[in-house]
C-alpha cells in the first residue's frame, strides 16, 4: 500500500540509502523495500537524498544533484511503486522536487528556515520536518505551523515531525523517550523516530567524518515504538561499510526485515501510549 499521508493508526516506515547512488544499488534497495512493505501495516516510503548539503567534510560525496537525482528517484518510483521522500535544502528546490517526490523532507539543521518550510508547504505535498538537534519538542510547533499556513490548511496527516535525538555536547545524541508524546501534543501531527541518525556521532568518524553506533539502533527503535512513535525512519544499505554517506549508522539491508517486523509487534502492543 502506497503512503501519501502519515497515518496515525497504521505503523509506517521511511527507509532507503542516505544518498542517491547508481541505479543498480537503488533498485536493489527499492525492490527489497517493496517486498517488505507487504508486512508493514502503513507501508514503506523510499528515501534517498539527491544532495547531502550538510556533510562534515568539504570533499565528501554529496550526491548527483537536483536534476540527475530526481530522475533516479523517479525511476525507483516507477519500478517499485513505492512513494518517494527526499530532502530539500533550499526554497528553490521544492517545486522541482515535488514533481517527483510524494513527500518532501526538511533536514534537522534547517527546521527553522521559514522560506524553506513555507516553500515546501506551498507545493501541496506532505512534509516531514526533522526536529533540530538543539530543539525541545514544543519548539517544533512553530515549524509545523509555517508549513501548514503555506499549505492553506493542510490536514494533520499531511505533516509529520521526526525525532532524531538531542545534542548535549561532545558529538553524541540522546533520545528522550518522552519526546514522542510531547511532539504529538505540541504539533498535532504524526511523530516519527529516526533510528539511524539518532546513533550518529557527527565529526567523530575517520578523517573527521561522522561516526555512529550501529549496534544501538535496535534498542532505540524498539524503545521508541513502545514509547509512542507512529512510524520509523531508518537508512539502510547492502554494504554500509562502503556507503558513500553515513555508513556507520546505517542498518545492513539483510538485517532490516527482522528489525522492522519486531518493531511492528512492539508498536501494536503499545497502542494505548499513542492515545
Amino acid at each position: 500500500m502506497n503512503i501519501v499521508r502519515f497515518p496515525a493508526d497504521k505503523f509506517f516506515v521511511i527507509a532507503g540509502p542516505c544518498v542517491v547512488e547508481d541505479d543498480e544499488l537503488m533498485y536493489r534497495v527499492g525492490d527489497h523495500l517493496a517486498r517488505l512493505a507487504e508486512h508493514i501495516p502503513g507501508g514503506v516510503m523510499f528515501k534517498a537524498s539527491f544532495d547531502k548539503a550538510n556533510r562534515s567534510n568539504v570533499g565528501a560525496f554529496r550526491g548527483p544533484g537536483l536534476d540527475e537525482g530526481l530522475a533516479a528517484l523517479d525511476r525507483v518510483r516507477t519500478r517499485t511503486g513505492l512513494p518517494i521522500i527526499t530532502d530539500v535544502h533550499e526554497a528553490g528546490q521544492c517545486a522541482a522536487a515535488a514533481q517527483v517526490a510524494d513527500v518532501l523532507q526538511i533536514p534537522a539543521f534547517l527546521c527553522r528556515q521559514t522560506d524553506l518550510l513555507e516553500a515546501a508547504g506551498a507545493t501541496g505535498k506532505p512534509v516531514n520536518v526533522k526536529k533540530g538537534q538543539w530543539m525541545h519538542p514544543e519548539g517544533m510547533a512553530g515549524a509545523v505551523a509555517k508549513v501548514r499556513a503555506a499549505g492553506h490548511g493542510m490536514r494533520a496527516e499531511e505533516v509529520a515531525v521526526t525525532e532524531r535525538g538531542t545534542f548535549f555536547g561532545y558529538g553524541d545524541l540522546v533520545v528522550d523517550m518522552r519526546s514522542f508524546t510531547r511532539l504529538r501534543h505540541a504539533c498535532r501531527s504524526a511523530v516519527i523516530f529516526d533510528g539511524t541518525h539518532s546513533v550518529q556521532q557527527p565529526g567523530r568518524g575517520e578523517g573527521g567524518s561522522s561516526g555512529g553506533l550501529r549496534e544501538m539502533i535496535p534498542a532505540l527503535v524498539f524503545a521508541a515504538c513502545a514509547a509512542g512513535a507512529d512510524g520509523l525512519f531508518v537508512e539502510t544499505h547492502p554494504d554500509p561499510a562502503h556507503a558513500p554517506s553515513d555508513g556507520a549508522n546505517m542498518i545492513p539491508l539483510d538485517q532490516l526485515d527482522a528489525l522492522l517486523k519486531r518493531a511492528v509487534d512492539i508498536w501494536a502492543g503499545a497502542g494505548s501510549v499513542r492515545t
